[in-house]
């Protein structure tokens, strides 16, 4: 499993792209849904990862 700063890295990566996409080809084009269906798979890791270390 990736670390949590790797991870990080690439959310902020992907935010930034997918805000580009959006103001130049529309919110709702197909790469704007796409890298904002990415970016909500690795929030969501994330938010896994940082829970499953709260547990232990």
């Amino acid at each position: 499993m990736e670390n949590s700063q790797s991870l990080l890295e690439k959310i902020e990566y992907l935010r930034n792209k997918m805000t580009k996409v959006a103001l130049r080809k529309g919110f709702t084009s197909n790469e704007s849904i796409s890298l904002s269906q990415e970016l909500d798979h690795l929030l969501n890791t994330y938010e896994k990862s940082k829970n499953n270390k709260n547990r232990l």
